[in-house]
This record gives C-alpha cells, structure tokens and sequence, in this order.
C-alpha cells in the first residue's frame, strides 16, 4: 500500500499483523506505529522512499508482505511491487499479497497488468 492509503486502512494493517503472528510468524517489522519499521529503499530517478509494509520471519524464511487496497495512485502501486517482488527474489525470500473483502478485483487487475498472476493473495 502507498503511503497515502496507510492513514484510512491503518486497522487492516494491524489485522493483517494480528493474522501473521497467528499463523506462526515471528519477528515481524511494519510500516505502522508500535512496530520496528523494516528497511526503506529509494529510487534514485525520482527520489520516492520505497518501504514494504510487513516483514516477517518464519521457519527461517524472509517474507515481504503487501497490504492491497484499491488506490489512487496504481502506476506507483504497480512498480512498488514490481520492485519488492524482483528484489526477494534476488534475496530468496518470499513475497505475498494481502486483501481484503471489496479490493479482490481489484487486487487482481494489478497482479495480471504486471504479470504476477503466479501470487495468489491471502484473503483475510
């Protein structure tokens, strides 16, 4: 999710977290008060500060996770995935896709226009 969403879905976000330390991640890093923030990157070109919304550790394993709401902004959407999921894989991590009721259309628009239709999102 782009920072401009982060405001009005921050409770999805601390679902989101709540649902990932059920199900046995540890360590997890977010893009939310209260929480450690995980390692931001930026673009030189444009200057814009790339920072994924969940990380978390499991099995010793490094998942990225991204928070999918429907936006105003889908081309900055689309190459922040784009560049998180290029960059776990470098790294063999993991990366994956969380939505919700009402932005499952949506979600999957961007994952075919990018050409990720190999990531099926988790559905919380």
């Amino acid at each position: 999710m782009i920072q401009l969403d982060k405001k009005e879905n921050k409770e999805f976000l601390e679902k989101s977290i709540q649902h990932l330390e059920a199900t046995g991640f540890e360590n997890i890093k977010a893009d939310i008060e209260g929480y450690e923030t995980p390692k931001s990157y930026i673009k030189k070109k444009t200057g814009v500060k790339i920072t994924p919304d969940i990380v978390a550790l499991k099995n010793g394993i490094k998942y990225i996770f991204e928070i999918s709401v429907k936006s105003e902004k889908p081309l900055l959407l689309k190459s922040k995935w784009l560049f998180l999921d290029t960059l776990s894989r470098l790294k063999s991590n993991r990366f994956r896709i969380i939505t919700t009721k009402g932005h499952y259309k949506f979600t999957s628009t961007m994952l075919e226009d990018i050409n990720l239709t190999n990531k099926s999102p988790i559905r919380i």
